[in-house]
């Protein structure tokens, strides 16, 4: 029998604790820019000076690792992504929240589960990355909504929100944002020192818009009626976003390729999906108790030739550490600040992927009170 909590589960007790919690949190928001002001991660970059360098961070959007191909999948839904050599598939991921406005937020800062609230306080990535003399840029392809993802989108150099002009009803796919990496990558004559974020569509539903024709594989895919008697319809078009997603990250891995940079692509997703999958028919993401499907996340990482020549133990690590447990939210920042050489008293190298010391943390989930849960406690 679940237990239960007077504060969490007893009516009308829950609701006034959320409406109290809903009120501190949109204060607590609204005063970001306050306090975090003066922020800093006194951040320093070892690389060689003259290193032509560029690291791109994709964020994928409710993809779930058990329909990529390279995980195993029964269909070809990767089959761009499996001829690559360069690839490292980490095969045991479970992101820290099933809800984008939590996982982007964590997978872009030092903050994790268990320490969520110091989001209130710092500032991301991108701005330890400015402080090592890196160009940074944020293209998104989901629209602004004064969040924490707009806010650290605002540190970078660069930041632009395709959709953020277009029509509500606007189908914009995540192809363009191939456009302004270009752009990026091919101004290294004012730095070349270069860290991209990208910030993709991926497979939210409608799954069926995600995509255009040359991705479209399994049929039939035009989603009419959501419901368990439809679910193999819902799968097909859901695989077809999964194919998209493979020609997109062969497209960035290609632009990144042939741009001549010392160069890593890390790929992940913000959470999963249900998509009836067994007797509980549980479907989409964003429950209170999450299911697997809605936690296990694909996490690829690539790099260059010339990367791997000229870091070789970062390489080396990366390969070595593929199968241990991974928390996707907690383990990128310090992956990525590794992988370029930015130093910081923030990057902790046991949660780097990248490092030798690499040590597979106890993953904790992000409950709606924003309290991290063991997440073998969670049920699924």
């Amino acid at each position: 029998v679940p237990k239960c909590s007077f504060i969490n589960d007893i009516y009308p007790a829950n609701v006034t604790d959320n409406l109290i919690i809903a009120i501190q949190r949109t204060v607590a928001t609204n005063n970001y820019y306050n306090t975090s002001h003066g922020f800093t991660f006194n951040a320093k970059a070892t690389h060689q000076a003259n290193e032509k360098e560029a690291y791109i961070l994709v964020i994928g959007e409710t993809a779930r690792a058990d329909n990529f191909g390279v995980y195993g999948y029964n269909r070809p839904t990767t089959p761009l992504l499996a001829q690559e050599e360069n690839l490292v598939t980490y095969t045991d991921v479970l992101s820290q929240a099933n809800v984008t406005h939590k996982s982007v937020p964590m997978i872009l800062s030092a903050v994790s589960a268990e320490n969520f609230d110091d989001i209130y306080h710092q500032k991301s990535i991108i701005t330890a990355m400015n402080e090592a003399g890196f160009a940074t840029a944020f293209f998104s392809n989901q629209r602004p909504n004064r969040s924490f993802i707009d806010f650290f989108a605002d540190e970078a150099h660069r930041s632009v929100f395709v959709k953020q002009n277009a029509p509500s009803s606007a189908n914009i796919p995540d192809s363009q944002l191939i456009d302004y990496l270009k752009e990026e990558l091919a101004d290294s004559a004012r730095c070349h020192k270069r860290f991209v974020v990208l910030h993709t569509y991926g497979s939210h539903f409608n799954y069926s818009d995600r995509y255009p024709d040359e991705a479209r594989r399994f049929t039939p895919d035009r989603i009419t009626t959501i419901g368990y008697k439809n679910r193999q319809t819902m799968v097909n078009a859901y695989d077809n976003s999964i194919v998209n997603t493979d020609m997109l990250l062969h497209s960035i891995i290609s632009e990144a390729r042939n741009a001549g940079y010392s160069a890593c692509v890390v790929y992940l997703s913000d959470h999963g999906e249900d998509i009836y999958d067994d007797d509980r028919r549980l479907y989409m993401h964003a429950s209170p108790s999450p299911s697997y499907y809605q936690l296990h996340v694909p996490l690829l990482v690539w790099t260059s030739e010339s990367y791997e020549q000229n870091h070789p133990a970062e390489h080396a690590a990366l390969r070595a550490n593929f199968n241990k447990p991974v928390a996707s939210n907690l383990v990128v920042f310090h992956t990525l600040l590794g992988l370029s050489g930015v130093t910081t008293p923030y990057a902790k190298n046991a949660f780097s992927l990248c490092s030798p010391a690499y040590s597979s943390p106890k993953r904790f989930y992000l409950n709606d009170h924003n309290e991290a849960i063991p997440q073998a406690e969670c049920g699924f």
